[in-house]
């Protein structure tokens, strides 16, 4: 049996900075799962990355999407759950299609848009929920925490709803969510709650961050959802791995495009580039928020805050969680609040990644025109994935193989689509009894003491 990958904390060599006790131990997937940040606040990294030859992925042509699942997850999880464990669960989480969608030449839309909450954010939540499911401690309730900005929410609630011994607590900021989105959140019910926050994104998460950090909770088995937790990085580095194997013509490598907003996203394909995957370059373009363009361009990090309302909600973050793993890849550490202690290679940076901000008058352009130019229907997330890859292209010229993520379905924004394009957007099979749901959330002010009294009122620490 191969041994088992050790986790550290990317503020492991924080000794000289008030108010943090570096985290010095190495952890296993298991434990950085349950845990979901590391007791320092930093974020855990696997201390190697597996590799493979590039014919292991090219073998994955033709093959069924859990498949590519599979290869990746036992890459990471060796010793850590018996393989027809992994397979079932694997089975269970991916029973919906993974669309690749032709728009022109060999420029292609990866519609990560068809599972049960049509966003992304249901590739890793379904593996993660049913990970945590097989791994938990019986007896002793897991609490999931969570912040989102829009999908990973609802996604995470429908994956973690009826699961036995977990109950889950979302946070989102009232008034920047859509419609749809606020309908799927607030209606989930069963063992999951929503709070609907007096505040932006970054609150919400900086509150998460906070109770995980505070001892009151210590008795509550407190973990994570967000992308915090390397157990949602994992599942959403196997549709670049997958995506590759079905197009790629040969070795050729392929420009990736990845509307960019805590990272998570993106990271997975940055995983994937150093798992062996032939990628030309990494896009990560962003809306408004654009601390990570003007960090490639100037060599300086400078948060956003407050962060910008734009029209891609879900990217609406001026501090993105997972920078302070890019950062730990490229030699860098950067803390929760955005304090810099270590420069990354941002040469480096710029070699393997590409980011612009893309405006939201732009994003309403590309919708407009992608649909009238090529009858392909993008929503506010993926039209900012497209754009930042044309502008990559007329930068640096043209690259044949090129994935643009789509990753929502358009029908979670139909009055921004009926402006735009005068049509209403059909709804997916997983959004057609919406309508009918009900349910109402809790609401909080942006106040770390008034969710702390809220949590400890409801949550529970045992079976």
């Amino acid at each position: 049996m191969s041994p088992k990958l050790r986790y550290y904390s990317t503020n492991r060599n924080l000794d000289q900075v008030p108010g943090i006790s570096p985290f010095k131990e190495m952890v296993s997937f298991r434990e950085a799962l349950l845990m979901g940040q590391a007791p320092d606040e930093g974020l855990f990294m696997p201390e190697k990355i597996p590799s493979f030859p590039v014919e292991t992925f090219k073998a994955l042509k033709g093959a069924p999407y859990t498949e590519a699942a599979y290869l990746v997850a036992e890459a990471f999880l060796a010793g850590e759950l018996p393989s027809e464990v992994l397979r079932r669960i694997i089975a269970e989480a991916y029973n919906y299609p993974v669309p690749l969608e032709n728009v022109l030449g060999r420029k292609y839309i990866l519609r990560l848009d068809q599972g049960p909450t049509a966003s992304f954010k249901d590739f890793a939540a379904r593996l993660m929920a049913r990970l945590m499911g097989a791994m938990r401690d019986p007896g002793r309730r897991l609490n999931v925490l969570v912040a989102t900005s829009g999908d990973t929410g609802s996604a995470v609630g429908d994956a973690y709803r009826g699961v036995e011994g977990i109950d889950v607590t979302i946070l989102y900021p009232k008034g920047e969510v859509s419609g749809r989105q606020k309908k799927q959140l607030d209606t989930i019910g069963q063992n999951v709650k929503a709070i609907s926050v007096d505040g932006k994104f970054d609150d919400c998460q900086n509150l998460v961050k906070q109770a995980f950090a505070d001892p009151a909770f210590e008795g509550f088995n407190l973990t994570s959802a967000n992308s915090i937790n390397f157990g949602r990085i994992l599942p959403q580095i196997v549709y670049y791995v997958w995506a590759w194997a079905q197009l790629a013509r040969d070795t050729e490598p392929a420009v990736f495009s990845v509307p960019s907003g805590n990272f998570g996203d993106a990271l997975g394909c940055e995983y994937a580039r150093r798992m062996g995957l032939p990628v030309a370059k990494l896009v990560m373009p962003t809306n408004e928020n654009d601390e990570f363009p003007r960090l490639l361009e100037t060599g300086v990090y400078q948060k956003v805050s407050p962060s910008k309302a734009c029209l891609s909600n879900a990217m609406n973050v001026g501090h993105p969680s997972n920078l302070a793993r890019f950062f730990d890849l490229y030699g860098g550490t950067v803390d929760r609040s955005g304090v810099v202690h270590r420069q990354p290679d941002v040469e480096q940076m710029r070699q393997h990644i590409f980011s612009v901000a893309i405006s939201d008058r732009e994003t309403k352009k590309t919708i407009k025109r992608i649909h009238d130019q090529h009858k392909v229907l993008l929503e506010p997330h993926g039209a900012v994935g497209w754009r930042g890859m044309e502008v990559y292209l007329e930068l640096y010229g043209d690259v044949p193989l090129c994935i643009c993520l789509e990753t929502a379905h358009p029908a979670k924004f139909p009055d921004e689509i009926r402006e735009l394009l005068g049509i209403n957007p059909e709804l997916p099979q997983s959004m057609k009894d919406l309508d009918g749901r009900t349910g109402r959330p809790a609401h909080l002010a942006a106040d770390y003491e008034k969710l702390k009294a809220y949590l400890l009122r409801h949550l529970k620490g045992t079976d």
